[in-house]
């Protein structure tokens, strides 16, 4: 039952054969006001079922409902162990079709665990069952959409979850492969060492070169029936396990390092969702898959790394792996997809962590649309951003820490380590729309949150599909009140040219090597 700000009770109370002053004395006696997660258990003898569990749901903001459904759903997951089989939970009155998905999701992910122990699982509820007053066509489709953006959370915290002795790079590529071949509009190729090497994924192959389980691409696209443009390529960090290589981690910092694909697994899960939802946009997951070992045949630093593209990093530290990888993968995206827009997921850099703590994700991105659209995404799904600065006037300074003697740029610039990196990334996308989101900290969670749980919590599936379902918009161009148009006068092949004038960065992609 929900309890709303200040102790108010639903309207249906008393229809339900309760005494609505009973019920109102035993909460105010328990101090139960409403507090959004605030729970209290009523024993109601004579009747079944034979408890009623009050949870305060506040105003019934998006966030206030997350908390209330979270907590009903624990409560009754561990009445399920003492034998209760189905949670009736009622939604506030006056409840919406966004409240519906908002419930939806938080009942399966706030239920949601992760268990491979020998002793049998305890017993779950068999049936959750969503009251929801005056409920249309509209609920009902809400309710779809969050059943589906739930499983996708799911899938993708599952994948991070996996053991590393499991999931190394060959059982994630066949999971993908598994999941999309139940699409028909998804296709999906796995390209192997020897076909990596062809194409010049050298970051992919240095990374992944110490380990005696070899890298892999995931490539998988969903091509919808109207709606190509614009091509939406996502890119997600791949290492299924980090011990930092030669530079290698302590035992302490090695111990999360399976979750180091969180990045991966969240575009492969929203892949998955986009197919099942059936969106109207061009959608391609791109996965670099690696563990970065430490064997006779790791890269070391000192190396130099030419990626795809032509581009090359002098190694200072094997345990900056995860641009390596993005950096082969971002430019293989520009050059050989012919990508439109680019994001890229990564559990990417400490000191993201560190600025932003562990439930805020950073967002580096120089195009103002875009930044909105994402974080009005991230708002929407209950995942936090803070849009960290790229401008050249905030950045402009730190590029000479990407500098090396031997090479384009190095690979472990320093401080501000966030920007750095996303600073390292920003040539390989050769000037198209591009963001880079540092989930370090919101990618794995430390004990349950309203619709968090201990372990892998697949954060950005749920922004990113919100993204790509409101459409993925396109900056108005100066002087035209066309999005994506070319200024006035310019026709032809210098239209399609259009937004590729130099910028410092940009001139790093085309600038002959020299021996």
């Amino acid at each position: 039952m929900p309890v709303g700000a200040r102790g108010a009770l639903p309207g249906w109370l008393a229809a339900a054969d309760l005494d609505p002053e009973w019920v109102a004395g035993a909460l105010a006696d328990t101090g139960n006001g409403g507090r959004p997660g605030g729970i209290t258990n009523l024993p109601v003898p004579g009747r079944q079922p034979r408890s009623l569990v009050a949870v305060g749901v506040g105003d019934a903001t998006p966030a206030h409902l997350r908390s209330y459904v979270a907590v009903a759903v624990r409560r009754a997951q561990t009445l399920a162990e003492h034998g209760a089989t189905r949670l009736v939970l009622p939604l506030p009155e006056g409840a919406g079709p966004e409240a519906v998905r908002v419930a939806a999701e938080a009942v399966v992910l706030a239920g949601y665990r992760f268990r491979l122990t020998s002793a049998p699982h305890p017993p779950r509820l068999a049936r959750v069952v969503l009251v929801v007053p005056g409920a249309g066509p509209a609920a009902v489709d809400a309710l779809h959409r969050g059943l589906v953006t739930a499983a996708a959370v799911v899938w993708a915290r599952d994948l991070v979850n996996t053991p590393p002795d499991t999931a190394d790079p060959v059982w994630v590529a066949e999971q993908a492969q598994a999941r999309f071949a139940l699409h028909e509009r998804v296709g999906t190729t796995v390209l192997g060492p020897r076909q990596l090497r062809a194409a010049g994924f050298g970051g992919l192959l240095a990374v992944g070169g110490g380990s005696d389980r070899p890298p892999r691409l995931v490539l998988a696209t969903y091509v919808p029936a109207t709606g190509l443009r614009p091509h939406v390529v996502l890119v997600g960090k791949g290492i299924t396990f980090d011990t930092g290589g030669v530079s290698i981690k302590t035992t302490a910092g090695m111990r999360q390092m399976h979750t180091d694909m969180a990045g991966g697994a969240a575009v492969l899960a929203v892949l998955d969702a986009v197919a099942r939802l059936g969106l109207p946009v061009r959608v391609t997951a791109l996965v670099p898959l690696a563990e970065n070992a430490v064997s006779g045949a790791a890269y070391r630093p000192g190396d130099v790394l030419t990626h795809v593209g032509g581009r090359t990093t002098e190694v200072r530290s094997t345990d900056a792996e995860g641009r390596l990888v993005l950096a082969d993968a971002l430019a293989h995206a520009r050059l050989d997809l012919a990508a439109e827009v680019l994001v890229d997921v990564a559990t990417l850099t400490g000191a993201a962590r560190t600025a932003l703590g562990a439930r805020t994700g950073a967002l580096f991105t120089t195009d103002d649309v875009l930044a909105d659209d994402l974080l009005a995404a991230g708002a929407a799904a209950g995942e936090p951003w803070w849009r960290m600065p790229l401008a050249e006037e905030h950045v402009g300074h730190l590029r000479a820490q990407l500098d090396s003697p031997v090479a384009d740029a190095n690979n472990s610039p320093g401080a501000p380590g966030a920007t750095t990196a996303a600073l390292f990334l920003q040539p390989f996308t050769g000037g198209l729309r591009w963001a880079h989101l540092d989930v370090a900290g919101p990618a794995r969670a430390a004990g349950d949150a309203a619709e968090l749980v201990k372990g892998g919590t697949g954060f950005a599936v749920r922004t990113l599909l919100r993204w790509l379902e409101s459409g993925v918009s396109e900056p108005v161009r100066p002087g035209t009140e066309d999005p994506g148009a070319a200024p006035p006068g310019v026709t032809g092949s210098a239209a399609a040219a259009v937004g590729e004038e130099a910028t410092p960065w940009q001139d790093w992609v085309t600038r002959p090597r020299t021996s």
